[in-house]
């Protein structure tokens, strides 16, 4: 195991939070074809937490970029939140379909487990609770195992319950009425957070439309929801009047924002910008965007109460607060004239501010 100081560049460099990663570990196992990076980005309020993403990437530079993007998001999303946590994400290389095996899985986790706690694992794109089971065999520090193993199950139904929570909010800031009847919204990916989410809209009244390119996963809305739920090929441009990404992230491009036919963007993504600049242009064109640690919180919320002690009813209180921080990002960039993200990077960077006893006290 190596681990090297970093200073991003680029794109990271205009980053929420103006803070470099502490620490990124490099890790591989030539016996189970282990090939990952650990990226702990930040941990003024406590140990770094974030998910495990299993991902075929082109190459180790593509991973180490998403890495280090994705373990600054969970900074931001636990300041957002108010956790006492950190931000971190590790990225495994490989098909989960193929390359995910319980060797693998284990070796991985003698790797987090040397890291001493300041990062602690979940689960992400390409790995689940059953997973995390199998890595809890090597390592202390990993959260979100299954109910059987005394973890806190799968984090999916808790993070579609904050993006429904926030959507709610900025509907009442933009239409009048936090609900979500008669409203149509266009979810892209209904895989462990998408699928949650339909529910809860079609329960509030919305009319609901996904796409989703695995043939599995409409086959599953459909089995579940039948006609109620319209499968198109495609919802980013659909006529809609919310757009909930909720696949993987950087959908959000210009042109795509030029395309936009909703006047609301709220979903479970991470990185769903492309580029930082494209908050100003959704923001130009009169589109609310939550941003996406914001709205994305909840599994965060729930694993994190883990660590934490948190009682049932205290994790969902916090995911119903995500609903109350919303409200105030939009009232702050309403009021101060800035866009969501300027807002949200604002409250993020107070909050890492604080010391970090002051932050437990708030979790």
């Amino acid at each position: 195991m190596t681990t090297h100081d970093v200073r991003p560049s680029g794109v990271f460099d205009r980053a929420e939070t103006g803070r470099s990663h502490e620490q990124v570990v490099f890790c591989r196992d030539e016996s189970t074809g282990l090939r990952a990076i650990i990226s702990i980005h930040d941990t003024t309020l406590g140990p770094a937490l974030g998910g495990t993403r299993f991902h075929p990437y082109a190459g180790e530079a593509e991973a180490l970029a998403d890495g280090l993007r994705l373990a600054e998001g969970m900074t931001c999303k636990a300041a957002a939140a108010g956790l006492p946590l950190g931000g971190g994400k590790a990225v495994v290389i490989g098909d989960p379909a193929r390359d995910k095996t319980p060797a693998l899985l284990r070796s991985y986790g003698r790797f987090v487990e040397r890291l001493g706690g300041w990062y602690v694992t979940a689960a992400d794109v390409g790995t689940t609770a059953e997973d995390l089971d199998v890595i809890g065999e090597t390592t202390r520090h990993v959260v979100g195992r299954t109910t059987a193993a005394g973890g806190s199950g799968d984090s999916g139904p808790a993070t579609a319950r904050g993006v429904f929570e926030a959507m709610r909010a900025a509907a009442g800031r933009l239409w009048g009425s936090e609900s979500l009847a008669g409203r149509r919204v266009g979810v892209e990916g209904v895989g462990k957070v998408g699928r949650h989410l339909v529910g809860l809209l079609l329960e509030d009244g919305a009319s609901v439309v996904v796409a989703d390119p695995s043939r599995a996963a409409t086959d599953r809305i459909r089995a579940l929801h039948g006609r109620a739920v319209a499968v198109l090929p495609r919802v980013r441009d659909a006529d809609v009047d919310v757009y909930a990404p909720c696949a993987l992230g950087a959908t959000l491009t210009a042109a795509a924002v030029a395309e936009l036919r909703a006047s609301l963007v709220c979903g479970a993504a991470n990185n769903q910008l492309a580029v930082p600049e494209v908050d100003g242009a959704l923001a130009g064109r009169g589109v609310t965007w939550v941003p996406d640690y914001v709205a994305n919180a909840g599994g965060l919320v729930q694993v994190g109460g883990e660590l934490l002690g948190h009682t049932p009813e205290q994790v969902l209180r916090g995911v119903r607060a995500i609903g109350d921080t919303t409200r105030e990002i939009l009232e702050v960039a309403g009021r101060d004239g800035l866009t969501t993200g300027e807002a949200a990077g604002r409250i993020v960077r107070q909050r890492l501010a604080r010391p970090a006893h002051a932050a437990r006290s708030a979790g």
